[in-house]
């Protein structure tokens, strides 16, 4: 069924995963204009699969915290007037002899219907929540999602998927299967060759297809990928950026796997990084990601937060009737549309401005100004589409707010660093010009405070043609430059007083950072 679209005051839809080992909730305001807005997120383990695997039952214990948990965050999302709720539910139930008897307490005590979809299902929604939030630069990419009662992969790009599949593995399926309650020293290495050889059993089949594929990199979405390789950061290489735990390398998982083996359960639960509710099956998700890096010849994959949940929301936007944010929108570009959007700037003026600053980081690579990239100019196109952005928290200083929601934006598909590059050209679009003493260019090389100089200054321009936002200015461009001076042409529309105040006012900041100076004409093509 095609989703509603939101009426003039926008409307509220929930977004609920039961998986096996945790419920998760996702609260969204869908906008007017198209965008939306993250109201909040929210996990709670609850182990639905605990004790399943042998009988296909789910216990009585586990049906009363799942159904607990899930009347909590349907009342919050109630808070919130959530008006419809999207929920589906994945191994665990769709294994479970006793599914309906879940469905129906879950019915009774939160109110709410839940799909229980296929594992392929997973699988293509997973896909859609990494997919969508991530910038694929190799392709195909292999990813991999290791859940609790079972494991999704999916081959594929930027545009579509190209192969998927789900596999009866998991972290609680293979902790039950392999372990008794009363396990809790170390594990042996016989014990865990036996882990390692029933995830080979299980995916025999599909490797040779996904080898086929000839994946080139490869992306995991799991909380127990993720905190594998936070483990890998914390306790393999105290001190290290933060940063570092969004990779993890196959030499540093077989260092984790062995020192998880190594120790007792209590121990376990206190290694650096580790999250202690999962240590008790941190290592049957381990040995699958090593069985599948090992036979993928996989040396490094990358983690994200971004799973079934995010499928679920791209997946309803993009039943909807013209939805913008979807399509052929780079993940890149609908983070930093879905950013303005939901900040309400001048869209107008937004495009206006970064044409014709990208006009002139063209023209003046041309005219050899500068040599920066085809990255650099990507960078600089996002972040004077965002410039103005401030105003949405006030006028005054708005570049100042610019930079503070830009770098504390969840601006999909970038590393901090270039958020941080994007938010401080943001920051110098307007009142000074960057200097070396700045705080916040402090941190960059010399190569990346050449580039703020000179691509805030196309920034600076740019705002001032379009000082009035009325678009006059239809083109601009660096046409010569000279030993000492540089010559821009303005091709301009009606009076443009205001916008040639504007660049004069700039002049000086041009000069300082070219070393020349600026000469511009105006070339009204409507006057005589």
């Amino acid at each position: 069924m095609k989703p509603r679209s939101p009426g003039p005051n926008g409307r509220v839809v929930s977004f609920l995963d039961m998986g096996t080992n945790s419920l998760r909730l996702l609260v969204v305001r869908l906008n007017p204009n198209h965008s939306y807005t993250i109201l909040t997120r929210q996990k709670q383990q609850v182990r639905l699969g605990e004790g399943e695997f042998e009988d296909e039952e789910i216990t009585p214990q586990a049906m009363e915290r799942a159904a607990i948990v899930a009347k909590r965050f349907t009342d919050l999302a109630r808070t919130f007037s959530s008006e419809e709720f999207v929920a589906v539910a994945t191994s665990a139930a769709r294994e479970a002899s006793n599914q309906n008897e879940l469905l129906h307490l879950l019915r009774q005590e939160a109110q709410i219907d839940i799909r229980v979809i296929s594992g392929r299902e997973e699988a293509r929604l997973i896909y859609l929540g990494v997919a969508s939030g991530t910038n694929l630069i190799t392709t195909p990419v292999f990813f991999i999602d290791i859940g609790g009662g079972s494991t999704e992969i999916a081959i594929g790009d930027a545009a579509d998927y190209q192969y998927l599949d789900s596999f009866k593995l998991g972290a609680i399926r293979l902790s039950n299967l392999y372990n008794t309650p009363d396990d809790t020293g170390p594990l042996s290495p016989e014990q865990y060759r036996k882990i390692q050889q029933h995830v080979r059993n299980v995916i025999i089949h599909s490797l040779e297809k996904i080898r086929k594929l000839r994946p080139a990199s490869a992306i995991g979405s799991s909380g127990s990928i993720m905190n594998l390789a936070e483990i890998a950061q914390k306790a393999l290489h105290p001190g290290a950026d933060s940063s570092d735990a969004a990779v993890l390398t196959y030499k540093d998982l077989k260092k984790v796997i062995d020192l998880l083996c190594s120790l007792p359960l209590e121990q376990r639960r206190k290694v650096p990084g580790i999250n202690p509710e999962r240590a008790d099956i941190i290592i049957a998700g381990a040995a699958i990601l090593e069985v599948f890096m090992k036979e993928l010849c996989l040396d490094v994959i990358a983690t994200t937060g971004r799973g079934l949940q995010d499928g679920l929301l791209v997946d309803y936007l993009s039943r909807m009737d013209n939805f913008p944010l979807l399509g052929e929108l780079s993940s890149r570009q609908r983070s930093v549309l879905q950013l303005g959007r939901s900040c309400g700037i001048n869209e107008v003026h937004a495009r206006t401005v970064t044409s014709l600053v990208l006009e002139m980081f063209d023209s003046a690579r041309e005219q050899k100004l500068h040599d920066f990239s085809d990255l650099d100019r990507e960078l600089l196109e996002y972040a004077t589409f965002l410039h103005d952005i401030g105003s949405f928290i006030s006028y005054t200083n708005h570049h100042a707010h610019s930079y503070y929601i830009i770098k504390n934006s969840e601006l999909l598909g970038f590393d901090q660093k270039e958020v941080t590059f994007m938010a401080t050209l943001a920051k110098f679009h307007r009142k000074k010009t960057p200097k070396k003493k700045d705080l916040d260019i402090s941190d960059l090389d010399m190569r990346e405070r050449e580039a703020l100089k000179v691509l805030s200054t196309f920034i600076r321009l740019g705002e001032s043609l379009d000082r009035s936002h009325a678009a006059l200015i239809q083109h601009v461009r660096f046409a010569r430059v000279e030993k000492e001076t540089v010559h821009l042409e303005i091709v301009a529309r009606g009076d443009c007083q205001l916008e040639i105040w504007g660049i004069e006012s700039e002049r000086r900041s041009f000069e300082k950072v070219f070393g020349r100076n600026l000469v511009f004409e105006v070339i009204n093509p409507a006057l005589p």
